[in-house]
């Protein structure tokens, strides 16, 4: 019998099942997908990585992010305020002089980064309220050189609102044109409610004109009576484009009187809209108008989750007029979850995990996402042996394969004791 010859064998990974059991086995890769996985497999070899029972995932799936603005943080100005209007009017300083390679320079720089922790799939925003469309341009090509290695989206978003300049409608639109994967929206931000009614609409209108997803920036607002959620779900049930659709943010929803909460919650068991959350930044921005108590900024993910709603993660800013932090570690935003969201039950910890890997993969609509045979070889190996580990040590990941090839590899830290311990 012939020995069968693999690109790439990971021996003895504890490999992380969608029901989150796991069980050790061996992963053979050929040809950029699965081509086997076994308790042991005996063959031949290119490159042999013994994993040692260490945790074997799914990648990362960064759900919401804006490399259009990442790495320009205290660029023209820093935020001083911390509020989410100066970073928008800062940002609207800096957008005046964006140049293509500017804005590739630091949008593959901060992928770069992002996959060597793991992060294999990103959704990105892209501003589309200057009549240049150099942010979303920029992105494009960059989607198109990073694809390899890299599955990039993005969002046409309109960050000073459809309906904030005379234009913006005809740039959103050309935003499709030009091949967009996801339209986006920011209707609590639009100059009144009416017109932020008139851009939910306008934009299930263009998603179902060019057959795209949706992605609204909702509510991102500590004000109780910015309701735009209740819009997007009416128009979800009626459309009937649920699962296509994503709510992101909808920090209003933590400042709900629980009576209406309660009956939006009921309403939202009949769409299948997704939810998007970014603790990171939500309780960094949100309650600076606040005294004490202070709000958690953060929408309502436990009580989504409990409901089986399709919740899941984004860093959201990585080092931007915004947030002047970040790494791109989506480990760190499911750790920050887990603490303002109170989920720190066994399955709680663990479901957080599974809103920057799994859920992520569905609220951006991935095919092929997961490790299973047949699928394309994407997967990452963490210094970890379960999901709770993974966030608590924020796990080194030791290995990145995307499409099949060895992408990074990252050692440990190791620590050494040169004193007396008693």
């Amino acid at each position: 019998m012939t020995t069968p010859v693999y690109d790439v064998i990971l021996q003895q990974g504890r490999l992380l099942r969608p029901s989150g059991q796991s069980e050790t086995v061996d992963i053979a890769i050929q040809d950029g997908k699965i081509a086997a996985i076994a308790p042991q497999i005996e063959a031949t070899t290119h490159l042999e990585l013994n994993i040692h029972e260490q945790l074997v995932s799914p990648p990362f799936v960064e759900s919401h992010i804006h490399l259009d603005s990442a790495l320009t943080a205290g660029n023209p100005r820093w935020n001083q305020s911390g509020t989410l209007f100066e970073g928008i009017e800062i940002w609207r300083e800096y957008k005046q002089n964006l140049s293509l390679d500017n804005v590739k320079q630091r949008a593959i720089a901060t992928l770069k980064q992002q996959a060597a922790q793991g992060v294999l799939f990103v959704r990105s925003h892209a501003d589309v309220s200057e009549t240049s469309l150099t942010a979303l341009q920029a992105l494009l090509e960059v989607r198109e050189e990073v694809k390899d290695w890299m599955t990039l989206q993005i969002v046409a978003f309109p960050q000073d609102g459809i309906y904030g300049n005379p234009k913006n409608d005809e740039l959103i639109e050309e935003a499709m044109k030009m091949g967009a994967d996801a339209v986006g929206g920011i209707p609590h931000y639009e100059l009144t409610r009416e017109d932020g009614v008139r851009s939910v609409h306008r934009i299930f209108e263009l998603a179902e004109k060019y057959d795209r997803l949706i992605d609204i920036h909702c509510d991102e607002i500590d004000d109780d009576q910015s309701r735009f959620l209740e819009v997007v779900a009416a128009c979800a049930i009626r459309s009937e484009m649920g699962s296509r659709v994503t709510a992101s943010h909808t920090t209003a929803f933590g400042s709900y009187n629980n009576a209406y909460a309660f009956k939006l919650l009921g309403f939202l068991q009949r769409t299948q809209l997704n939810f998007i959350a970014n603790p990171l930044i939500n309780i960094t921005l949100q309650g600076r108008t606040d005294t004490y108590p202070k709000r958690r900024g953060v929408t309502r993910v436990k009580e989504l989750w409990q409901q089986g709603r399709n919740v899941s993660l984004g860093h959201d800013c990585v080092q931007d007029p915004w947030y002047s932090l970040g790494t791109g570690n989506m480990l760190d935003v499911a750790s920050m979850a887990v603490h303002v969201c109170q989920m720190t039950g066994t399955s709680e910890i663990d479901a957080c995990y599974d809103m920057v890997t799994g859920n992520g993969a569905k609220t951006l609509h991935l095919e092929d996402y997961g490790i299973e045979v047949g699928k394309p070889a994407n997967l990452i190996v963490l210094d970890a042996d379960d999901r709770t580990n993974a966030i608590r040590r924020r796990a080194i990941v030791r290995f990145v394969i995307s499409q099949g090839k060895l992408l990074a590899e990252t050692q440990p830290p190791q620590t050494t004791w040169r004193g007396a311990v008693s």
